[in-house]
């Protein structure tokens, strides 16, 4: 029987199937070796772990930048999905207020600008 030609559709779909593939991959790396380096407690509750609930735990970025995972783990805090999920919302929250998220170019940027009146500042002095 003869095979039917591969579509774009069909190609696209592998691509994604395998960066999804690689992505989980590369989670379950750095997720085993942070629960190798730390104690099984959430880093804002301290709520403790034990085997039957570890899948509750969750590793997450500091700097929230998944391809950064350094292998003394120094960019890793283990969370709880609760608190894993309410940190990502705060960040959400905050980004969506103008407030500066940590990691973005936006927070290191000066907001203040101290000539911004000086024209008008220089009119009267003449």
């Amino acid at each position: 029987m003869p095979k039917k030609p591969e579509t774009s559709h069909d190609r696209l779909n592998k691509i994604v199937a395998g960066a999804q593939r690689n992505q989980l991959q590369r989670e379950q790396a750095y997720r085993e070796q942070a629960l190798k380096l730390y104690p099984w407690i959430c880093g804002r509750c301290q709520r403790e772990f034990m085997r039957e609930n570890l899948q509750e735990l969750t590793v997450h970025h500091r700097n929230h930048n998944h391809d950064d995972n350094p292998a003394d783990g120094s960019n890793w805090e283990l969370l709880c999905l609760y608190c894993h999920d309410n940190e990502h919302q705060r960040l959400i929250e905050a980004a969506a207020q103008g407030k500066p998220v940590p990691g973005s170019k936006k927070e290191t940027s000066a907001t203040h600008n101290p000539f911004a009146n000086l024209k008008s500042l220089l009119k009267g002095k003449e």
